[in-house]
């Protein structure tokens, strides 16, 4: 079966940040690196910077509104990490879902860690929880048989209604 393609320009501006960011030095993981780069949190789309852990937007969402939240320390596993970078995690995982219910109405939310390439970490250096608005149909042909996702929303959309929504800091 062929690959299908499907025309989404606006993605080139992540093959050109990437390449940007991707400058830092080689020991950094790839999130370390978006996390210092200089480059602007809107550019990057880096929701949330807490003491320990920060939220960022997937590129490659599964829906609209998938965030990935994580410590930025690049540890590869839970044991990893420190007892606040642990107790920082699970808080803003929670302001997440909070903050994707509130923004999507949606049916349900996932909560996901793929620690290890085994587990189909697709970044095993740097674990991350993905969370995630699901709605129910949300799997259909498309996706199915043809092998496709369509999102209804662009990343500079999501990223705009996920930080107006986002709580400052007191507020958590």
């Amino acid at each position: 079966m062929p690959i299908e393609r499907m025309w989404a320009g606006w993605r080139n501006a992540y093959v050109t940040d990437t390449a940007r960011v991707m400058k830092a030095p080689e020991e950094h993981t790839l999130f370390e690196a978006i996390l210092d780069s200089g480059i602007p949190d809107d550019e990057t789309y880096i929701v949330s910077r807490g003491a320990t852990c920060f939220t960022i937007l997937n590129r490659y969402p599964y829906s609209s509104g998938h965030l990935l939240v994580l410590p930025q320390r690049g540890v590869a596993d839970l044991d990893d990490l420190t007892a606040d970078e642990f107790t920082e995690l699970w808080a803003t995982v929670n302001t997440a879902v909070r903050v994707i219910k509130a923004v999507y109405s949606p049916d349900g939310v996932n909560l996901g860690l793929n620690l290890g390439k085994g587990a189909g970490a697709g970044v095993p250096d740097h674990l991350h929880v993905h969370v995630l608005p699901r709605w129910l149909g949300d799997t259909n042909f498309t996706v199915a048989i043809a092998e496709t996702k369509v999102l209804a929303e662009a990343l500079d959309v999501t990223y705009e209604r996920l930080c107006t929504a986002w709580p400052s800091p007191t507020e958590d």
